[in-house]
């Protein structure tokens, strides 16, 4: 079964956004992970409201740091914007790559309505993730 680490700065929004959606798009057929490089001390409200409207859930998460075990055995560790890097590890059995997100707030849109658009990019994008793992795991 795949392993997908999302990793942002804080570990607070878009990382728990993209393992949220792929945890509901994905369901039992990936693991998912997420952490940050610098861990916040909670979860954005918007976007645990965000992913909650589409039926995905944040239940049980927090921020945390990057388990230096996991990064080595993911297969894919994805880095949700331009603010976190992760350096790859000796090992690693999978490969780092970075999502660039069209940040709403740059265009003057704020608020839930925001959230949803990252939402929303974040969901496209996991879904491709998902059938590139999903290929690649019967490969």
């Amino acid at each position: 079964m795949p392993a997908v680490l999302f990793v942002c700065k804080k570990n607070g929004g878009k990382s728990q956004m993209a393992a949220a959606l792929m945890r509901q798009i994905a369901g039992d057929s990936v693991r998912v992970h997420s952490a940050g490089t610098a861990p916040g001390s909670s979860l954005n409200a918007l976007s645990v409201a965000s992913v909650a409207e589409i039926g995905a859930s944040m239940a049980g998460e927090h921020p945390k740091p990057i388990d230096p075990a996991l990064l080595r055995t993911a297969d894919r560790v994805v880095v949700i914007g331009d603010e976190a890097v992760v350096e790859p590890a000796p090992g690693m059995a999978g490969t780092i790559e970075t999502w660039s997100i069209h940040e709403p707030s740059d265009r003057g849109i704020e608020g839930e309505e925001r959230m949803r658009l990252i939402r929303d990019e974040l969901a496209e994008k996991v879904r491709g993730l998902l059938s590139e793992l999903v290929v690649s795991s019967k490969a």
